[in-house]
């Protein structure tokens, strides 16, 4: 019977390289410190998928306003959203900055994924639109990398929303997965290729089906894709990428100095993401 111990052995290798993978691109956790300031806001918990909950801020900005999600990246939180938020408040969106699953102070789940964003996404949309303070026929989202791709991924599945923008957005994850492997010094075959088989599994996508430079193409609103011209975490030419994959005129390519994180001039970011928003929602 030793074939029988061999599979037991197997199986239990599977398993062990099944978790160390879950446990390797699990998202670290960073809570929220600070709150919002100088801006009048309140501290919301909305439900999302499978039962969990969502902590977000919600900013308003007057009565009937236009209204946008703001969506942190992988290992992010909506207080790294904050620099953004005082500017589009004063310039009358309302906002609602939110944590998705396993990230920040929102409930955990088994896993996190970019179709799992997209889920906390349409779940902060359903939240906003219920609001006495926002119009509901002026919906958008701001997403930034993973929540960018995941605002794009969201918009394709949606006709209601006036605009996104898209910060720092890779455009395909096996992409990313593979510059992950290899700043892990992880070969490609066989142990490579396992894993993006086993993460399409678990999260139960195919890339080529989330991929921002597959998704775009079907997304109907005007999107705005800002990209840092020395980002090493997603090179520049992604967003080219993306924006070539696009369908119709309504995608717009912005490129600024700075990285994935920090953009050179915010305050030159932020007027360009005013403009182009007050065009949209026009």
């Amino acid at each position: 019977m030793a074939w029988l111990w061999f599979l037991s052995l197997f199986a239990v290798g599977i398993g062990a390289l099944n978790l160390a993978i879950r446990r390797g691109l699990a998202a670290p956790r960073v809570v929220e410190s600070g709150c919002p300031a100088g801006m009048a806001w309140r501290e919301v918990r909305l439900p999302t998928a499978n039962g969990k909950s969502l902590f977000g801020w919600f900013i308003p900005a007057g009565a009937r306003r236009p209204a946008l999600v703001v969506m942190h990246g992988w290992g992010g939180n909506a207080e790294m959203m904050l620099p953004l938020a005082a500017p589009l408040q004063a310039a009358g969106y309302a906002l609602l900055l939110v944590d998705a699953r396993c990230h920040g102070r929102s409930d955990g789940d088994s896993f996190a994924s970019l179709p799992r964003f997209a889920e906390d996404i349409d779940a902060a949309l359903a939240w906003l639109a219920r609001q006495p303070e926002v119009d509901a026929q002026a919906l958008g989202v701001v997403g930034h990398s993973v929540g960018a791709g995941a605002a794009l991924l969201a918009a394709s599945r949606r006709s209601d929303l006036r605009a996104v923008v898209s910060l720092a957005a890779f455009a395909h994850p096996a992409t990313m997965m593979r510059r992950w492997l290899a700043a892990m010094h992880i070969p490609y075959w066989p142990l490579g290729a396992y894993i993006l088989a086993y993460v399409q599994r678990v999260i139960g996508h195919r890339f080529d089906a989330i991929a921002p430079c597959r998704t775009i193409a079907r997304v109907a609103c005007p999107v705005l894709i800002v990209h840092g011209l020395a980002d090493e975490t997603v090179p520049v030419a992604e967003a080219r990428q993306i924006h070539a994959a696009r369908h119709g005129d309504a995608v717009e390519l912005l490129l600024l100095p700075g990285s994935h994180d920090d953009y050179a001039d915010l305050g030159q970011a932020v007027a360009r993401l005013r403009e182009f928003l007050d065009r949209a929602f026009r």
